[in-house]
Parts: C-alpha cells; structure tokens; sequence
C-alpha cells in the first residue's frame, strides 16, 4: 500500500426519475477522523450508511460531505379545501345584511389558514424509496473511491519528498559519524587551552591527568548512541513508507524521536563542525515533520 495524503477533493452527479443529484466531498488534515454531513430535507436516512461508507475507505482527516438534489418532479402539489372555503362565503352572506361588507376578495379568501393545503402528488412505495436510496449511495461510493484516489495521488508526492528528505537525514548522519571520531582531539585541545590561559595562576597539570580529563568528558560527549538511534530511525521511517496505508501517526512519533536525538547531538558537541551538522538536522528534520503533517 501506499501512503495518502489528507488533502482531497471529489465530485460526482447522477440522474434518478425524481430528479438529479449531485455529491461533493472534501477533505483536509486533522488529528483523528471526522465525517460531517449535510443532506437535503427527506435524506437523513441516508446519513448512517453514508457515515460507514465514508469510515471503511478514509481512516484520518476532516472530510465534509455534502448532497445536493434537484426535483424533476414536483413532490407535492397545492389544493383548495373546499369545505372550508364554503363555510368562509357562508360567513359572509350571513353577516352580509347586519353590516356593510364588501365582497370577499380571492386572495384574501386563498390567505386564510386553512384554505390553502399541500397535498402529496405521488405516494412513494418502499420499494421506490429503497431504490432511489441506493442509487444515491452507490453514486457516494464513486465519489468516495475518488476522493481516496486523488488523496493517493497527493500521497505519492508527498513519499517523493518524504524519501528525499530520508536521503538528506541520511547524509547529515553519515558526516556527524565522521565527525565524532574528532571529538576526543577537539575536547583535549579545548582543555589545554583553557588550561595554558590560566597557567599564571594553575600549576602545571600533568599529561596522564589531561589525559584521565579528556577522556571523561569524551565519555559524556561521546554520541555514538545518538547516531546509533538516528540510524535505527532511518530505517523506521523508511520501513513507513515502504508498508504504506494510514502511518502518519506513527510517522509523527517518529519526527518527535529524530528531533529528540538531534537536540542531544547537539548538546554534546565539542567542536563547531558537529555543531553545524546537528543544526542542518534539525532544520530538516523539522521539515520532514511538517510534510508529515499531510499523511493519513
């Protein structure tokens, strides 16, 4: 499997005998996954397989789903209650002769509660509205494997600059391994040194107690494990983006363990070589980190 990446975009239309319909799906980055619907009057039924759909294909991200529907055929239709109408005008001729009433006016007559009525223009059957229903979903199950289509596509580039960036990881680990071999040289001669400016004041120190000195410092500056933990890293990381499929939370962890290690790297630096390789790490391991953000 490949990675995906969190970012998409899908579109899908289609034609029933009640009308056209269309879906829209988007998605963006998130911590977790989170589905949100809108859905016409008269579709909420569609909301829970919608939902299950969605969760089988998508496993991070927000994804906003929306359905729009447009009627060809008109759902219901407007009748006049006759009865009430009736004993409207029969209201009027009663009181025609007590006070002076002018004619009644059929916009005022339609206006009056009641009058007025929608009445369904077709019943639908179960039958019929099992079938439209799973029309609609099958038109979301395109739309789905779009979206994931086109976050795969993204997610290719993004394991382009994932791998790139491994590279350069791999490399600045290559020169701070090379670099380290000169730690003890550089301690020593730092301590001398510091040692020779405050000769005046010091008596001498003896060669061997240099010597039992600088090899205690170069245990505590000694980052073999450092280098040792960012090679084991690398290799996670690229094991990653090898198995594929919804690993940026485990990729995530990852960036805050390189990061750890760098950060010790270049705590222990002895000479500004070193110190200049652990900076060029972290700056692109901060990089790695936000290209991470992407992955599903």
């Amino acid at each position: 499997m490949a990675i995906a990446s969190m970012t998409g975009f899908s579109r899908t239309t289609g034609q029933i005998a009640e009308g056209s319909f269309s879906w829209e799906l988007k998605s963006v980055n998130a911590r977790a996954f989170d589905a949100r619907l809108r859905l016409p009057p008269g579709f909420d039924a569609l909301e829970a397989p919608v939902r299950a759909v969605l969760a089988k294909r998508v496993k991070r991200g927000n994804v906003s789903v929306q359905l729009s529907f447009v009627r060809t055929v008109p759902s219901a239709t407007l009748a006049v209650n006759e009865a009430v109408l009736d004993q409207l005008l029969a209201l009027h001729a009663r009181y025609a002769g007590r006070v002076s009433l002018e004619k009644p006016r059929i916009e005022a007559l339609l206006a009056v509660r009641g009058v007025v009525e929608q009445v369904e223009a077709v019943v639908e059957s179960p039958e019929q509205t099992a079938r439209r229903e799973a029309a609609i979903l099958a038109s979301f199950a395109d739309a789905v494997a779009g979206l994931c289509r086109v976050r795969a596509e993204e997610g290719g580039r993004l394991g382009d600059v994932l791998s790139a960036l491994l590279d350069d990881i791999a490399a600045l680990h290559a020169e701070a391994s090379s670099s380290a071999g000169a730690q003890p040289q550089a301690l020593y001669s730092r301590l001398k040194a510091q040692l020779d400016a405050l000769r005046d004041g010091v008596p001498a120190l003896p060669e061997e107690r240099l010597a039992q000195e600088v090899a205690l410092l170069a245990t505590k500056a000694d980052i073999r494990e450092e280098l040792d933990r960012l090679a084991a890293h690398i290799g996670a990381a690229r094991a990653l983006l090898s198995e594929g499929g919804a690993v940026g939370r485990q990729f995530d962890f990852l960036c805050q363990e390189f990061n750890r290690e760098a950060n010790t790297l270049c705590s222990k630096a002895a000479e500004m070589a070193l110190t200049q390789i652990g900076l060029k790490l972290k700056a692109t391991i901060e990089r790695l980190r936000e290209q991470v953000q992407n992955i599903e």
